[in-house]
């Protein structure tokens, strides 16, 4: 097998020994087994940045980082990759910031990323690089002379045609992932959208075994969607840590209904019309009112962006105003808190609520749904009210599946997994864990690699 070789934007502290949950623990998985690298930002903003990685090893593997200026960090993080790119990708035109500028420093920045890691590079590595802070990466590399192949996931959703042509450099940045060999995608939406571009804007064909070809370039291009380390995730919820904690909320929950969500406080979570799904099921059903609390985490995110400061004031002002309209002095209907719990702790909370309301407006997958699963009570487990908009609704059938937007609709869907019977919720939960049991996180890179090294080796032949 080739040595590994992970980009990714940031990455992540680690050591010699996983921790159960989290796309790190799977990617520590893969070069562990295949030895190789994992490259990428130290996280730092320096002066004038290093003029070499700093590298250090653990064991199988090494981690290679650089730090940013603070042009760079203002230009290509800040700037188009959360300002432009986010939004656009998570069809939110009204907040994208289409600025020159700022996408020439994140051209810039993939183009030193690049030198950088071609003089670590060695001639029979594989290359994977990750989301879309590293779109260009590929084709940096490929101007330098490196000829390694190269994969390529988007973790985020892919935009409809229609909000991809928006983007004025948007025929250049799709030309350069097509310098990829092997493209992995959440879903089969995003699959669509990716390949509707290639085939209106560059004039591209697209073969029925999946392969994307538009002038010079061809790639091929896959559905891979991630999952969660499930087995570890169900264990954890089970542990010592997370049954001590479950005590705790349990005695704090007593009689009422609990409904939880966990989500990065983020426009994109869908927060405020989850709100007003709520606000608008206690305004008909009077009966629920001081009986059904929900509970929701958001972790704070990105907070001094413009439009995320704006979605952190919004959330707190209807917040509340449901709190003061329906609220008494011994019932709160929204507990709201901003800060990020231990997994043991999320576990725990999952498994003390009824519901998983997970309604995002947008999202590449949503592996909270997928640990709401995971961590309930196979005698007494919830029900999962998901959005269509999720990626991971493509697999989680067997949820409630809701229009976000749809105030009215989410509202009614709360009030049929709240009143769901006992058996019905068990048969749809074991339908959910199955599918999350047998396409967990390690399947996912497992079934990536060895689908982009088998086209690569196809390609060779061919050539």
């Amino acid at each position: 097998m080739s040595r590994l070789v992970i980009v990714s934007n940031r990455v992540p502290e680690l050591t010699s020994k996983a921790t159960a949950g989290g796309l790190a623990v799977a990617l520590q998985a893969a070069l562990e087994d295949r030895g190789g690298l994992w490259f990428g930002w130290s996280g730092r903003v320096s002066q004038h940045g290093p003029k070499s990685p700093a590298i250090c090893s653990l064991g199988s593997f090494d981690l290679a980082t650089i730090d940013l200026t603070k042009s760079e960090y203002e230009g290509y993080y800040k700037g188009y990759a959360n300002r432009t790119l986010w939004p656009l990708f998570h069809n939110r035109l009204l907040l994208c910031d289409f600025n020159a500028r700022s996408h020439q420093i994140y051209r810039g920045v993939n183009r030193h990323f690049a030198r950088q890691l071609r003089n670590l590079l060695k001639p029979d590595d594989f290359i994977w690089a990750h989301d879309y802070h590293f779109i260009p990466l590929a084709d940096e590399l490929r101007r330098l002379g490196v000829e390694n192949p190269m994969g390529y996931f988007l973790h985020i959703p892919f935009p409809p045609l229609e909000t991809m042509l928006a983007l004025p450099d948007g025929r250049e940045l799709v030309d350069t992932l097509l310098s990829y060999d092997f493209i992995g995608l959440q879903t089969h939406r995003d699959l669509k959208n990716f390949t509707d571009y290639v085939l209106e804007e560059l004039n591209g064909t697209v073969s029925a075994d999946g392969r994307v070809t538009a002038g010079h370039k061809s790639v091929q291009v896959g559905v891979f969607p991630i999952g969660i380390d499930t087995d570890a995730f169900s264990k954890t919820a089970s542990s010592q840590t997370a049954k001590s904690a479950k005590s705790k909320l349990v005695a704090c929950r007593g009689d009422q209904i609990w409904m939880v969500g966990v989500d990065r406080l983020d426009y994109t979570k869908g927060l405020a019309e989850k709100f007003r799904a709520f606000d608008a099921l206690l305004n008909d059903a009077t009966d629920c009112r001081g009986k059904i609390q929900l509970m929701q985490v958001a972790a704070p995110s990105r907070e001094k962006l413009p439009a995320y400061e704006k979605t952190r004031s919004d959330l707190e002002s209807i917040v509340g105003e449901v709190n003061g309209r329906f609220g008494t002095l011994d019932w709160t209907p929204i507990k709201y808190v901003r800060r990020a719990y231990s997994q043991a702790h999320l576990a725990a909370l999952y498994r003390c609520s009824r519901v998983g309301l997970i309604t995002p407006l947008r999202d590449g997958m949503n592996l909270v749904a997928k640990e709401y699963v995971a961590a309930q009570d196979p005698s007494d487990p919830g029900v999962l009210v998901l959005s269509k908009f999720a990626g991971a609704a493509e697999e989680l059938r067997e949820a409630i599946i809701v229009n976000p937007y749809d105030i009215d609709e989410t509202a009614h869907a709360i009030r049929l997994a709240i009143e769901m019977p006992l058996a019905e919720r068990q048969r749809r939960w074991q339908v959910m864990m199955d599918d999350l049991l047998a396409n967990d996180v390690h399947d996912w890179w497992r079934s990536f690699l060895h689908a982009a090294q088998r086209s690569a080796s196809s390609m060779a032949e061919a050539a």
